[in-house]
């Protein structure tokens, strides 16, 4: 019954340590493209993507963005931010974005590169200090950072299938 991806999903983990090697362009391309596959209400698209592989400007998240220690070692580092002009259905921006992310995560495991998603939404100081480290626009909010790299560590599946959390029909 298993299946590729299912595999890239069931198998996917967080991934805080990487090797000093690069990432091929044509690797974060293919990240970029799962990312811009996800799901989107009204099929609104509001996804933006920032790539950063400018050691210096990598460096600089942790000053501000507590829980990013993993960019000081990670090559590159995908910036998912959300458009929120003249969207038809406004409030999902965030639902869109979150898919887009996760679309990159199983991708990232699928080709064999680590990856560990970084909340930056809806916190407002780490979405200010994005903002003002990456030039972004207002009209334009920081959702998640991506951090990629190769795996410097490896990890055993978790299994956190829980059959009493599912519900049939009615509570």
């Amino acid at each position: 019954m298993g299946s590729k991806v299912i595999d890239a999903i069931l198998t996917r983990r967080s991934i805080r340590k990487f090797t000093e090697k690069p990432l091929d362009k044509a690797i974060i391309q293919l990240l970029l493209k799962a990312a811009m596959s996800a799901p989107s209400a009204h099929n609104q698209q509001p996804w933006e993507f920032l790539v950063i592989d400018d050691r210096k400007t990598l460096d600089t998240v942790p000053s501000f963005h507590p829980y990013s220690k993993m960019l000081l070692q990670a090559p590159t580092a995908i910036l998912v931010c959300g458009k929120t002009k003249d969207l038809p259905a406004q409030v999902f921006w965030p639902q869109d974005c979150a898919a887009a992310t996760q679309n990159i995560l199983v991708a990232a495991n699928a080709m064999g590169i680590g990856s560990v998603w970084l909340g930056v939404y809806p916190h407002d100081e780490l979405m200010k200090k994005s903002r003002e480290l990456f030039n972004i626009p207002e009209d334009i909010n920081p959702f998640s950072f991506v951090a990629l790299g190769h795996p410097g560590e490896e990890k055993e599946p978790s299994n956190r299938f829980d059959p009493d959390r599912i519900h049939h029909n009615r509570w």
